[in-house]
């Protein structure tokens, strides 16, 4: 078994927002080819002229229909590591693989230690890991640890790819740990949620809930168009130029 740091000196981890999320997939796109473009760049997919894609996904997107009392809606919900401050995938590791840090409490995995036994997928409820067949261990995300302490790039390119793909801003990055950071802020204003609390694992992610929508009814102040009766207005206009 492996063991847990007592506590972590940081909690790093992401804020997303299901309100702004667009479902464009291009987290998806930057995530992949950040972490598996070495190898393999630009194609990083095993065989990527098939007709399916396989390869590594450090995150997904997946795409849902709600019905609610004003009418339907679309809920894109980006899924990836949580880094959980109690992780199952860590403490079933038989080998030390699977492991988080004191530092900023990012989970991480040792590949030189890995066998790809996948206990960690097993016990992960998130379904984060991901069995690199390539290489033969397993892989998940590492909030991009060679990116947000890379003092070779500028102060702003120094969050994960996903973050800095996000045409829409959906996607927040930073210490939940500090109560006066942005992040926390940010969740606690919009009620950050936990994924799952209940299996008592304490993700550090948080999901941002879609904001109310207006009633329709009340949505715009806007008049309604005119009859389109051929005597007049603009309707009426369009309707005897179509007829010619």
């Amino acid at each position: 078994m492996t063991c847990l740091p007592e506590k972590t000196d940081r909690k790093l981890g992401l804020a997303i927002d299901l309100d702004t999320c667009v479902g464009c997939n291009a987290c998806v796109t930057s995530c992949k080819e950040w972490n598996a473009g070495g190898h393999m760049a630009p194609l990083t997919d095993l065989n990527p002229y098939a007709d399916k894609v396989d390869g590594v996904f450090f995150n997904r997107v997946h795409t849902y229909e709600q019905d609610t009392p004003k009418g339907g809606s679309t809920i894109h919900f980006p899924r990836s590591c949580l880094h959980c401050e109690t992780p199952a995938c860590v403490t079933v590791c038989p080998t030390g693989a699977s492991y988080k840090r004191a530092s900023d409490g990012i989970v991480l995995v040792d590949e030189d230690k890995c066998i790809g036994c996948k206990l960690c997928s097993w016990a992960c409820p998130y379904g984060a890991r991901e069995f690199d067949v390539d290489v033969g261990v397993m892989k998940k995300c590492t909030l991009c640890v060679d990116r947000i302490y890379n003092e070779n790039l500028a102060e702003e390119d120094r969050v994960p790819a996903c973050v800095a793909a996000c045409p829409t801003g959906a996607r927040h990055f930073g210490d939940f740990g500090d109560p006066d950071s942005a992040i926390s802020k940010l969740s606690e204003e919009r009620g950050g949620v936990a994924l799952m609390p209940e299996l008592g694992y304490n993700p550090t992610n948080r999901y941002l809930p879609p904001r109310p929508r207006r009633d329709a009814t009340t949505a715009t102040d806007a008049p309604s168009l005119e009859d389109a009766a051929p005597e007049g207005g603009f309707l009426g206009w369009v309707d005897r130029m179509l007829s010619r």
